[in-house]
């Protein structure tokens, strides 16, 4: 469907924009190209079968000023994000970027190359580690890093190294303390719901152009490869452990509870540089990733950056990220890492002061903004997370969903809230009169508002989905942050063609793989429907001969439950397997002949594991968002 024109309130808030901000500071576009030594080109990168997973080109059309159809600040983000090749960080450090959602960053040693952070899929990093050989020389891989447990940070690995390789001993995988814990949980656990909702924030419905998706932010968007998984052989526990891998020396700071669970910021002192993982990237980051997750937290976060610059503030000359490029020179280094300090801690502690006078998160969001030394800070602009919705994260952390009116303690779902709303409104007819009016006036907040409560009570209201799929858009056409232009346009696609599913599964196989038997039994768990187990009672031993686990699940209320202490009865039907085996269960479900095609043994009654299987209810990856 043909995208509409931008609206006369939307161009002028875009052109406003271009006077209020530094255009004129193109410090950023000499760094961004700073060190490049060669491109891939064409980029379109292609998995085994041929289909296209990732094509950084398709971004070409991001040259020259703005247009109408998006803010000017983030065109200029995404111009500087569509900057693709191999670049030189540091005599010794070259990244990748442009290749993925991510950089990755290749570290030379004395034999071979350690990888850092390599990328979401398989198909991605092989084509990263394949250009950064083309001009480095064909260096065997060393080493692996992954700085936190998203799976722009680990998914690749498989294009870079082998289970082989890993398991031989010869290439380390290095990781925080819990890494696998918080990359497979977050990956699972709601994984259906963060992976549908992951393709409005990423806009993997829309076109590439200065109508539709044109980048997150953080990067252009995620590629549709393989996602991968090797897990770490090697734990980095504390702030100041020091480890050498193939002669490459490497002073590791913890930094859990910042932008992942688990997290860590590396410096490498031998070539002056500090890789600040996610925690200060060229823009201000989530504080409640809009796919969903734990609220992030800044006052963590901010105290981290300052312990940054007091370990490697008196050295450092360059800090690079997994996102976005490099800043050089002490100081401006120290200045960067302190003015996203800043940041952070100055939306913590204001929300919390208005918090303490009685505000609410929508009235914080509303209220709060930055000071101005912040306010011109690029780095410190909104493309990716932003003031608004990290301020109600911030009010999410530490007072939840209530907001103490008790007016809001109890109210209607969505659609019951929606035929009110039409009836109060004089009914459908009459309330999208009045959005129409409110859209011609500008008021796109207004219009959304209302035009949504009559999609709810009224789905096949046409007029009322045709405007609302025309606010969304200028809502979108408006936005400085990336991922709140692509859920605009997203909604706008879902309700002019239909829904489009979630294109990117991040549960794939080796990330069940990577599943502990407690994480396992937790899946199936949250799977089970509630109501009809009600009455169903059963028990299920599993066996994990070369661990020498033995687990009790128990099926009772509706809540399948597990313990692995000693039990007193023999359970219904026991499953007999290995560590490496049990993970088939999530997999390839629970019939006993796929059980047995996976290794696992069963003894006792195995009508038991068809009874628990007809009470699982998997997750829908094609659920509703913008319609009931």
């Amino acid at each position: 469907m043909t995208p509409k024109p931008v609206s006369p309130t939307v161009a002028s808030q875009n052109k406003a924009l271009v006077n209020r901000l530094p255009f004129s500071d193109t410090q950023d576009f000499e760094d961004a190209r700073r060190g490049l030594l060669g491109r891939r080109e064409p980029n379109a990168i292609t998995d085994a079968d041929g289909t296209v997973v990732w094509d950084n080109d398709t971004y070409d059309f991001l040259r020259g000023d703005a247009p109408d159809t998006v803010n000017p600040s983030l065109w200029r983000q995404s111009t500087l994000n569509a900057i693709q090749g191999l670049f030189e960080v540091v005599p010794g450090i070259y990244q990748v970027r442009g290749f993925d959602l991510s950089n990755v960053t290749f570290i030379e040693g004395d034999t071979g190359v350690l990888v850092l952070d390599p990328l979401v899929t398989q198909e991605t990093a092989a084509a990263a580690l394949a250009l950064y050989r083309e001009h480095r020389g064909d260096r065997p891989v060393t080493g692996v890093l992954y700085t936190h447990p998203h799976v722009d940070h680990f998914g690749g690995v498989r294009g870079i190294t082998t289970q082989e390789d890993v398991d031989a001993g010869r290439v380390p995988v290095i990781a925080p303390a819990e890494f696998t814990e918080h990359a497979v949980s977050e990956n699972v656990y709601a994984g259906t719901a963060m992976s549908r909702r992951s393709a409005y924030m990423f806009g993997a419905a829309l076109a590439r152009s200065p109508h539709g998706a044109l980048g997150t932010g953080l990067a252009q968007t995620v590629a549709t490869g393989n996602i991968t998984l090797i897990a770490p052989t090697l734990d980095i526990t504390e702030t100041g452990q020091t480890e050498t891998v193939d002669g490459v020396r490497m002073v590791f700071q913890m930094a859990p509870g910042t932008e992942a669970p688990a997290e860590f910021l590396v410096y490498f002192p031998d070539h002056k540089a500090l890789c600040s993982a996610e925690d200060a990237t060229h823009t201000l980051h989530n504080l409640l990733t809009l796919r969903g997750a734990l609220v992030r937290d800044p006052h963590a976060w901010s105290h981290y950056l300052t312990e940054a610059i007091d370990l490697f503030g008196d050295e450092v000359e360059a800090v690079f990220a997994s996102h976005h490029w490099p800043i050089w020179g002490n100081e401006r280094v120290v200045k960067f890492l302190g003015e996203q300090r800043d940041l952070y801690a100055y939306l913590h502690d204001q929300a919390l002061r208005l918090i303490n006078k009685g505000r609410t998160g929508i009235e914080i969001a509303e209220e709060l903004k930055l000071p101005p030394a912040l306010e011109h800070a690029w780095h410190a602009r909104g493309y990716y997370g932003s003031v608004s919705h990290n301020l109600k994260a911030i009010y999410q952390r530490y007072m939840g969903w209530y907001d103490g009116n008790p007016a809001h303690l109890w109210q209607h779902p969505p659609v019951e809230q929606g035929k009110r709303y039409v009836e109060l409104g004089g009914g459908a007819d009459a309330v999208v009169t009045k959005a129409r009016t409110a859209f011609d006036q500008g008021d796109f907040r207004w219009a959304a508002e209302i035009l949504s409560h009559v999609v709810f009570a009224e789905p096949d209201h046409a007029p009322a989905r045709e405007l609302l799929a025309d606010t969304f858009e200028q809502l979108g056409y408006g936005a400085e942050n990336g991922v709140w232009r692509n859920i605009y346009l997203s909604g706008a696609t879902e309700l002019r063609e239909g829904k489009f599913g979630t294109p990117t599964v991040s549960g794939s196989a080796d990330v069940l793989s990577a599943l502990t038997p407690e994480m396992l039994f937790d899946a199936v768990a949250i799977q089970v429907d509630g109501p009809r187990a009600w009455d169903e009672k059963l028990t299920i031993d599993v066996v994990v001969t070369d661990t020498g686990q033995r687990y009790r699940l128990r099926l009772a209320n509706g809540a399948l439950t597990y313990s692995s202490a000693p039990q007193r009865d023999q359970a219904d039907v026991t499953l007999t397997t290995t560590a490496r085996a049990l993970p088939a269960l999530a997999a390839h479900g629970l019939a006993p002949d796929a059980l047995a095609e996976s290794g696992i043994d069963v003894t006792g009654d195995p009508s038991v594991l068809s009874r628990l299987a007809n009470l699982l209810d998997p997750g829908d990856p094609d659920f509703s968002i913008v319609t009931p």
